[in-house]
């Protein structure tokens, strides 16, 4: 992944203007265990404090392209927030933070090493679509939950 100073995408033409105000995953909208994750974020999110995206939209294509992360392979949820991103484990963990009690007591994950975080968050990823399926379609929200994805 290449590291960017933060909001450089703000900058790249490949890249279309989008509302950043708040943190934003970007998942694999295909992938029944991405698509179910991103469901429970909607309802755990109280507060509202997190937007998602599928990568195979437009905008997640450029993002993805933008951050030097391979389009097509979606092995890793991002977190985009204050204009920096977050992939595998670290971006994972901070989801969890971000919507609260009990959820964010998973934190004490950052104890752990980031190789071996990683190294369980990439078996996992390797192995989700043989364990859980993908959608023939990429996941859509229900119209009341729309305004919580970016267009």
């Amino acid at each position: 992944m290449t590291r960017l100073e933060p909001y450089a995408y703000r900058r790249d033409a490949a890249v279309p203007a989008f509302d950043d105000t708040l943190p934003i995953i970007i998942f694999d909208g295909k992938c029944v265990l991405c698509a179910g994750f991103a469901q429970f974020v909607l309802r755990h999110d109280r507060r509202g404090l997190l937007r998602l995206l599928a990568a195979q939209t437009p905008l997640g294509e450029a993002l993805y392209r933008h951050f030097g992360l391979s389009y097509g392979d979606f092995d890793t949820y991002v977190l985009l927030e204050g204009g920096s991103v977050r992939i595998k484990s670290s971006a994972a963990l901070r989801i969890f933070v971000k919507l609260g009690l009990p959820w964010s007591l998973l934190g004490v994950g950052y104890a752990l090493p980031r190789w071996f975080r990683d190294g369980l968050y990439d078996f996992v990823a390797r192995n989700r679509v043989g364990w859980f399926g993908v959608r023939d379609t990429c996941y859509a929200p229900s119209p009341a939950d729309a305004a919580r994805f970016v267009q």
